[in-house]
């Protein structure tokens, strides 16, 4: 590549951020599903089988940066479509529905970023991918800290 490069900041990896998921969105769209129901649908589809309701919960306030009630929200949004049942007391598991919906939505996203990617090489997506990977850590830690600040 000759281009010069932006200088990497918050506002170029935001940037890149909301257009991928502007991509993704407009895929979910078709579907009928949010960005929050699909990124809790793939947690329980990548699953061994049934989860931890609790557990599903921490793990999408976790990756969406969002609150227990609206994580209980999505879960109880995503068991209403038929895409997740509850097994047992307090287990969820993925139905056959949100299964099919999951390989679909998966399938169309895949395509979509092999166009995003192509002609990029392996070596910079690997560094890339170590730098986003570093950013999201510090950043993570600046969020449990700010959080733990008195008056917060």
């Amino acid at each position: 590549m000759t281009t010069t490069a932006p200088p990497v900041d918050g506002r170029a990896i935001g940037l890149a951020h909301y257009a991928s998921r502007a991509v993704l969105e407009s895929v979910l769209a078709h579907h009928g599903i949010s960005f929050q129901q699909s990124v809790t649908l793939r947690l329980v589809a990548v699953a061994e089988g049934p989860v931890d309701r609790a557990r599903l919960a921490e793990d999408i306030t976790g990756a969406l940066k969002t609150g227990r009630p609206e994580a209980d929200g999505v879960v109880d949004g995503l068991i209403a479509a038929g895409l997740l049942a509850p097994d047992g007391h307090s287990l969820v598991r993925i139905t056959d529905a949100g299964r099919k919906l999951h390989a679909a939505t998966s399938a169309e996203t895949k395509a979509i970023a092999a166009r995003i990617y192509a002609g990029i090489p392996s070596d910079e997506l690997a560094v890339t991918g170590r730098v986003l990977a570093l950013v999201t850590e510090r950043a993570n830690r600046e969020l449990a800290a700010a959080s733990a600040a008195p008056g917060q």
